[in-house]
């Protein structure tokens, strides 16, 4: 089994394709698609190149009106979905059944009835017919199995949860209870409404998204992907522990093209792992650096997860994505820093070194190709400099197409950019479902008033206190993200939790005063920890596809990769502290000022947690430095200045005695 083979590779090749493929199949349910042949393997490419065709029309001439647009996109999404994904984990992957073919002729007359019956349904004002009120109900179901099927059981189960509190609201405790929805009440929010299924998430998903996928779809036909790999080795390959580094490295690069953590670990993993393995490192420890650093790649600007664009249209108040980015920078950097300085200290520990000058590529036929970067630069200056963006992301493909066509490497003709729309088509089909899927929440949450009940139940429940309100959401999302994908887990927990984070922030302030630093601060609250659910026991999946690769236990690779990126843990929190860290309403002076600290605090945090810093620590110093480090980061001056002086004074401490040979000495390893 891919999973439990032990990678003994001296080169440090990647994994086969097929072996990559496995883990995947494995790990991401979104991999998990039939590969069948003949005339239907046809329908289904040139159906998905339609597909791409019809959103990248829609990018460059106008989107058609909100409804047509949506359910347009929603029935490509379904239809190819019930063609590409078995009912079932482990049913036949090379023919499709009778059933799945009737439900895709379902998702073709949900996907198209807002567009025969518009000017209709349009006047009727939410007067529904006897068909509407059926096509509504096969909508939900339809929806409900498309998620089950391309994004998993449990953001399932959470959306017919909330479906029945809707229907029996009436019998829900005081608290909770509502006159309840009846059954032509949910056919019409959900389907004939922009509040349920063609709400905001799948709006978002139809537009920015989609032609953000097929930009990442693009640059890896360019071979960006392996030369993110290229690029990491020339430049960290021959630093202390330099492989943990070309992880962290090439991971933080390779998120820009993949929204996905699991396909992450699985593209950069089969390449950094063993090596890793090789210089020294456990398997354990090395399949967690990459786990840890690939999550962290939804993180990263300019091209995050695709939560980051639900936050602009959850936002609102005229932010655009770019404002989204800029306010991630800093987080992000603290966050690849957490790991990058706990990978140096574990590999001082070891005494591990860089690769060799044999093991190293050619720097410069490397920093020749750097111009694979072109299309990614080119995004960031246009979003920067005021560019709409999908325009951005439109140019982006061109430019990647005209890229491509000058690295002789991978030189793209015709065929390859079909493939590649075919590709970008195909990587969106999980994000319809669950888009659509948590637009079933966010329907039932604005329709019964559901988010503010629990918004106030949490608030009270904490007596008040923003530190154990935050506990609590934190403890919340991180269980939501076990089974939800990001963008679900961003959407519940955006509705429900980041309310209350905001009424305590700013009391007894109407929503539209509420300061913009305070929203976008407990946004990137619940944003983050649905993010890092990834490599928390005990479902961390992007953990546990790393531990494939290595032959580690999956379990102890979990725990090593949430240790790794204990700073997502705590920046979340210091984001609500000290919104400094957005660079909203804040000076230079002051952004210089919490960045340093903040790095200050991980370097004292990461040499605590590993026990070591110029020597191995002893266990009364490696609490004080957590607690020094944790004083760093807390954003009062007080504490920063104690941080700081008990920092300097454990610094000195180790120069000195590591220079006099005093202290612990490590067992040889």
């Amino acid at each position: 089994m891919a999973d439990k083979k032990e990678i003994k590779d001296e080169k440090f090749e990647q994994l086969s394709e097929a072996d990559q493929q496995a883990l995947l199949e494995k790990y991401d349910i979104e991999s998990n698609t039939r590969n069948v042949g003949g005339i239907f393997r046809w329908v289904i490419y040139f159906g998905l190149l339609a597909f791409s065709l019809f959103q990248l029309y829609t990018a460059i001439f106008g989107v058609f009106p909100a409804q047509i647009q949506r359910t347009i996109h929603l029935g490509f999404g379904l239809t190819f979905i019930f063609l590409l994904f078995p009912a079932r984990r482990k049913a036949r992957k090379d023919k499709i059944p009778f059933y799945d073919f009737i439900l895709a002729i379902l998702a073709i007359v949900i996907g198209s009835y807002w567009t025969i019956n518009y000017e209709r349904l349009v006047k009727s004002v939410g007067q529904l017919e006897t068909m509407d009120f059926y096509i509504g109900l096969l909508a939900i179901v339809l929806v409900l199995e498309g998620a089950r099927r391309a994004v998993g059981l449990p953001i399932t189960i959470i959306a017919a949860l909330f479906l029945a509190y809707a229907y029996y609201g009436q019998h829900m405790p005081d608290f909770l209870a509502h006159r309840g929805q009846d059954l032509e009440s949910l056919s019409n929010l959900m389907f004939f409404s922009t509040d349920g299924i063609l709400g905001t998430p799948i709006s978002v998903s139809a537009t920015f998204i989609f032609v953000f996928l097929l930009f990442g779809a693009f640059l890896v036909k360019t071979g960006v992907g392996q030369y993110f790999n290229d690029l990491a080795v020339a430049l960290a390959g021959k630093l202390t522990g330099g492989p943990a580094k070309v992880a962290i490295f090439s991971s933080a690069l390779q998120g820009t093209i993949s929204g996905s953590s699991v396909a992450n670990v699985v593209t950069s993993g089969s390449y950094t792992i063993p090596m890793m393995k090789k210089l020294g490192y456990k398997k354990e420890f090395a399949g967690a650096v990459e786990a840890a650093a690939s999550t962290g790649g939804q993180l990263m600007p300019p091209i995050m997860g695709a939560a980051a664009f639900l936050m602009v249209e959850f936002i609102g108040r005229g932010v655009t994505y770019w404002e989204i980015a800029k306010a991630a920078a800093i987080p992000a950097l603290l966050y690849f820093t957490g790991i990058w300085i706990m990978t140096h200290f574990e590999a001082k520990r070891l005494g591990l070194k860089g690769l060799t000058d044999e093991e190293m590529p050619n720097r410069k036929e490397v920093l020749m190709k750097i111009y694979l970067l072109i299309p990614i630069l080119l995004i960031i200056v246009l979003m920067l400099t005021g560019v709409p963006v999908m325009h951005a992301a439109l140019y982006g493909i061109l430019a990647s197409i005209l890229v491509g066509m000058f690295n002789k490497d991978t030189r793209l003709g015709p065929l390859d950019i079909i493939d590649a729309l075919v590709e970008g088509a195909r990587t969106a089909l999980g994000v319809v479902a669950a888009t659509a899927c948590a637009g079933i929440i966010v329907g039932v949450v604005v329709k019964t008033g559901l988010g503010l009940s629990l918004a106030n139940s949490l608030v009270k429940l904490a007596g008040g206190s923003i530190l154990l309100t935050l506990f609590l959401v934190m403890i919340a999302s991180l269980i939501l993200g076990m089974g939800a994908p990001t963008t679900a887990n961003y959407v519940i927990t955006s509705t429900i939790a980041a309310p209350a984070i905001i009424t305590l922030l700013a009391p007894n302030t109407p929503n539209e005063l509420v300061p913009l630093v305070v929203v976008m601060s407990a946004h990137f609250f619940v944003f983050y920890f649905g993010i890092i659910a990834d490599i928390t026991p005990p479902v961390a999946l992007a953990a546990f596809a790393a531990s494939g690769i290595s032959g580690g236990d999956p379990i102890k690779t979990g725990v090593n990769s949430a240790k790794l990126a204990i700073a997502a843990f705590i920046i979340p929190y210091m984001i609500v502290f000290s919104p400094a860290l957005l660079m909203i309403d804040v000076t230079v002076t002051q952004i210089i000022w919490v960045t340093f600290t903040a790095i200050m605090g991980m370097i004292a945090i990461g040499s605590g947690v590993i026990g070591y810093w110029y020597r191995k620590l002893m266990w009364f110093e490696r609490l004080i430095l957590i607690a020094a480090g944790l004083a760093m980061i807390y954003p009062e001056s007080v504490s920063d200045i104690t941080g700081m002086v008990v920092f300097g004074i454990m610094f000195v401490i180790q120069f000195i005695g590591n220079k006099k040979g005093k202290g612990p000495k490590l067992a040889a390893s």
